[in-house]
């Protein structure tokens, strides 16, 4: 590339080379580098490790077992306290017509997650999986750290123990919920029961040594400075390398990074939402930083389906969940939807091949071969 700042061009050499940016680099990139050169040099990692030429998604549900919750983020609109009548727990018979719905559509999963709910007990998330993955067959994309570390305490196992009984239980896989911001002093302004950055990080890290797969994730907009979610970006890049170093099949299988929904938060209208030109520089820089991470999903569900598109040619290979069902984003006041056929034409309109993965990204569906 000819023109442009000198120290940004230095920095897309070494992307193209294969090189490693460092947290100066990533800050400068966010800083200065235009959206087209944002876009050549995330697409160039993009092609190192997934097909440049297809584009992945997956169908499942999106479930919150439970709305009950004593953390009380100042960012969540779902919640209720404990003790409130109107919130909920799912039964059994919910849950296996959720289930059979989910297969009815081609779906193969559940990301379930719900609030802390502390009139739970161990038990319960326990039979909780094994119900869902032995005798309804949906593959269990489960439960935040922040909930596991209340399970721990139930318990009375490590981080590592609790993750191993849940895993022989049937829990497959672990999202990445909760990380927010992973700075102390965000996370003590927005939610302050949940624990430090040590807390999320400490049980992505017993599951990685469990050999768990997981996801990872940054909510931004949430006044934090760009140095911090460089900050963010450090600690998850870090922990993937202890993952591989350890080669036993845990780790992150995918980054997602979408922006802050403040509606119906204490935080509305006091904080811009993030422009489209905003996500998509963000989610660039964190594909060329995250060159340890295999996929990059793209947050259509927030930004909408022609910024979802665009997100494609900024480092994204995965067009992440059909939302068969979402609950905490839309209780913000924003969630996008589509269908399976609208999901692949919308990959198709963006210049690729579409492929249906499960939540650890094997693959169950690709089209015929032209």
């Amino acid at each position: 590339m000819k023109g442009g700042d000198p120290e940004v061009l230095a920095l897309l050499e070494r992307v193209g080379q294969g090189g490693r940016i460092d947290d100066a680099g990533a800050l400068r990139l966010l800083e200065r580098a235009s959206l087209t050169e944002l876009s050549w040099a995330a697409t160039a990692v993009r092609r190192r490790h997934a097909d440049p030429g297809r584009v992945s998604f997956v169908v499942d549900r999106n479930v919150n077992y439970t709305d009950v919750c004593n953390v009380y983020c100042t960012f969540c609109a779902f919640y209720h306290r404990p003790g409130d009548a109107r919130g909920y727990v799912l039964t059994r018979d919910q849950l296996r017509r959720k289930a059979e719905e989910t297969r009815a559509l081609g779906g193969t999963g559940f990301l379930l997650q719900g609030g802390v709910n502390p009139d739970l007990p161990w038990e319960y998330y326990l039979d909780l999986v094994d119900f869902l993955h032995r005798e309804l067959g949906i593959w269990v994309h489960g439960f935040s750290p922040v909930e596991i570390q209340m399970m721990s305490r139930l318990s009375g196992l490590s981080l590592r123990g609790t993750i191993a009984r849940l895993k022989a239980a049937g829990l497959g896989s672990i999202p990445g919920g909760g990380a927010e911001i992973l700075v102390d002093r965000i996370r003590k302004k927005i939610a302050p029961l949940k624990g430090g950055v040590e807390k999320w990080i400490e049980v992505m890290e017993a599951a990685h040594e469990e050999g768990m797969r997981t996801t990872a994730t940054m909510m931004f907009g949430i006044t934090e400075t760009l140095e911090e979610r460089v900050e963010h970006l450090r600690h998850l890049r870090q922990q993937q390398d202890r993952a591989l170093a350890r080669g036993n099949g845990g780790g992150h299988t995918a980054f997602a990074a979408w922006p802050f929904q403040s509606g119906h938060t204490v935080w509305e209208g006091k904080v811009p939402r993030p422009t489209d030109a905003e996500y998509l520089r963000t989610v660039a820089v964190s594909r060329i930083y995250l060159d340890n991470f295999p996929h990059v999903q793209s947050s259509w569900v927030t930004m909408g389906r022609k910024t979802g598109q665009a997100a494609l040619h900024y480092g994204c290979d995965d067009m992440g969940s059909l939302m068969l069902e979402e609950n905490v984003v839309s209780a913000a006041g924003t969630c996008f939807t589509v269908n399976r056929e609208e999901m692949i034409r919308m990959i198709e309109g963006a210049g690729f091949r579409w492929w249906q993965r499960d939540n650890v990204y094997g693959a169950v569906e690709a089209p015929p071969a032209a």
